[in-house]
């Protein structure tokens, strides 16, 4: 009888002979065997459908693990895991899965050999930390001194991400679009993505998607006779109410006269009147002289009653309502000025200004767009187009997935060459490590060289390539290349199946992307292999720890 027999006989188990590590191993190896389709720029896609019938087609590692269905215990942690690495860098899922999967499958050998997985789990994290020592090496610093220089390898390498998500033409197309994006918001290296508003419409073609220097509200004005296009025009963001609003507890009045309610009626209306002037007040001081045919647009996040835009209007103000509140802060970005809470603290100072503001119909949605042709503007927006759903979703995740490639070049400083040319150079790189290493560690070192492998082989499968030729001349063509450093290192051409230099190619990979696909993959993997046993674990439902139901015995 087993300890946990003994504990509790009803106890479910998966142990002994291997069984759990080998559930571990099968469990990796299928999910790595429903992504390994996906990778790269020529991978497939999959369609995801769900129970009401509504279907979804999409390449991104992120998007599959996170709306599968996954019940395997040891899939569900290795996707948990290669999600995370979405969350904190933005890429990298379906890379670090295949790595996952195929460290376990390279130990597997080993293991069947007799083997201890402990001895393996050694030498992995001797190669984990020697590959990672390698990676601080292998990268090319951006130099930002020389701003086309920068913007090159910017767009080179968000055209890497996004060509793992949509077409070639609309890939490229995207590529201006994000990197124009992180450059608008960019303050240093500090890159709040959360100030580009990304805003969906459902028309016209894909490839119309562009970036806005400005904001586009998903509202009109309210008043039928607001002016539908303004140029120049003062840009004043509110926060403050300008229509009745009852009083927050419940109260009544008593009238001796029907003149007494009429003149409450009156006062009450000239409290929301009185904001109202002020705010024409304001125009009028600032839109004089030369500036007397400038227009002047209200975006209050509050309500504006009929009252108060008849009022506006008949001044020549164009009055916006119910402005979502995460725009206000992106709107003061966008024109310049500041949100003001009070009418009383009204100042030229805190008015924005913007080239052009307009109105943009589409059935029964209406649309405006506010625009500036200044420079030093620090929000943006990028207008996703598409003819349906489908692609506009598509497009969305790709965006989202390009501006934080953007971003994480200037975070890091620097980029990884791609096309599988880092993975080459440190699977050669840990066969020179593993001549310093004694004794059967060594295997484990050679386990996580070989699984390295496993990117440029999954891109040459994907693109048609004859696996074994492809990567035999990659190994040769990279050891004539050691040595030169990260601009002389080769990658694959996925077009021909050549080897080919990642840099000249201008195809880069971020070094966070890789630094934390080495860490998780690695951390699951040797975790993964030194599990010997698998139970069931918690209360079971339903019964309290007397083993009555936890509702209680019945009467």
């Amino acid at each position: 009888m087993s300890s946990l027999a003994a504990l509790n006989p009803n106890a479910d188990r998966i142990g002994g002979s291997n069984v759990a590590l080998q559930m571990n191993i099968g469990a990796a190896k299928s999910l790595q065997g429903v992504l390994a389709s996906n990778l790269g720029p020529n991978g497939t896609i999959k369609m995801l459908v769900s129970g009401a019938g509504d279907i979804k087609l999409t390449k991104d590692g992120n998007v599959l693990l996170h709306q599968m269905q996954i019940q395997h215990p040891t899939a569900s942690l290795i996707a948990r895991t290669a999600t995370a690495q979405d969350d904190i860098t933005g890429d990298g899922t379906t890379s670090n899965v295949l790595f996952t999967g195929e460290l376990l499958k390279q130990a597997e050998r080993y293991v069947l050999d007799g083997l201890h997985p402990r001895i393996i789990v050694e030498g992995m994290e001797m190669a984990k930390d020697e590959t990672v020592k390698f990676l601080s090496e292998f990268h090319v610093p951006l130099n930002e001194k020389n701003p086309d220089e920068l913007r090159k390898v910017l767009v080179a390498a968000a055209q890497t991400s996004l060509r793992t998500k949509v077409r070639r033409a609309l890939a490229d197309h995207l590529t201006n679009v994000v990197v124009d994006a992180v450059l608008a918001v960019r303050n240093g290296n500090d890159i709040d993505l959360h100030m580009v508003e990304i805003m969906e419409i459902k028309t016209k073609s894909d490839l119309d998607t562009k970036l806005v220097k400005g904001l586009v509200l998903d509202h009109g004005a309210r008043h039928p006779g607001a002016a539908r296009h303004t140029d120049n025009a003062f840009i004043l963001t509110l926060n403050v109410s300008l229509e009745y609003e009852k009083t927050e507890v419940n109260s009544g009045f008593f009238y001796s006269s029907a003149e007494e309610r009429q003149k409450m009626v009156a006062a009450e209306r000239s409290f929301t009147d009185d904001r109202v002037r002020k705010i024409i007040a304001l125009k009028n001081a600032v839109c004089t002289g030369d500036k007397s045919n400038y227009g002047f647009i209200v975006i209050n996040q509050k309500g504006i009653d009929p009252i108060s835009l008849d009022m506006l209007h008949k001044a020549g103000i164009v009055g916006i309502r119910r402005a979502k509140r995460r725009n206000m802060e992106r709107l003061a970005l966008a024109v310049g000025g500041y949100a003001v809470n009070s009418v009383e603290d009204l100042d030229p100072q805190c008015l924005g200004f913007a080239a052009s503001v307009y109105e943009h119909s589409m059935g029964d949605d209406k649309y405006t767009f506010i625009e500036t042709a200044s420079e030093i503007a620090k929000s943006c927006t990028i207008l996703i187009r598409g003819p349906n759903n489908h692609t506009v979703t598509q497009i969305k995740e790709a965006v989202r997935d390009g501006l934080r490639a953007v971003r994480n070049c200037f975070v890091d400083g620097s980029v990884v060459p791609g096309a599988g040319a880092f993975e080459v150079a440190a699977y050669l790189n840990l066969l020179r490590f593993k001549e310093t290493v004694k004794g059967r560690v060594q295997l484990g070192v050679q386990a996580f060289a070989d699984a390295l492998l496993v990117i440029p082989k999954t891109l040459a499968a994907n693109s048609g390539l004859d696996v074994q030729d492809a990567l035999l001349e990659l190994i040769d063509e990279a050891k004539s290349a050691a040595g030169g450093g990260p601009k002389e290192a080769v990658g694959l051409d996925l077009t021909t199946g050549k080897p080919l230099c990642a840099f000249e190619a201008l195809i880069f990979d971020n070094l966070s992307v890789k630094k934390q696909f080495l860490h998780l993959g690695s951390i699951i993997a040797t975790k993964l292999l030194l599990v010997d046993e698998v139970m069931r674990a918690g209360r079971p439902q339903g019964k309290d720890r007397h083993g009555e139901d936890a509702e209680g015995p019945e009467d």
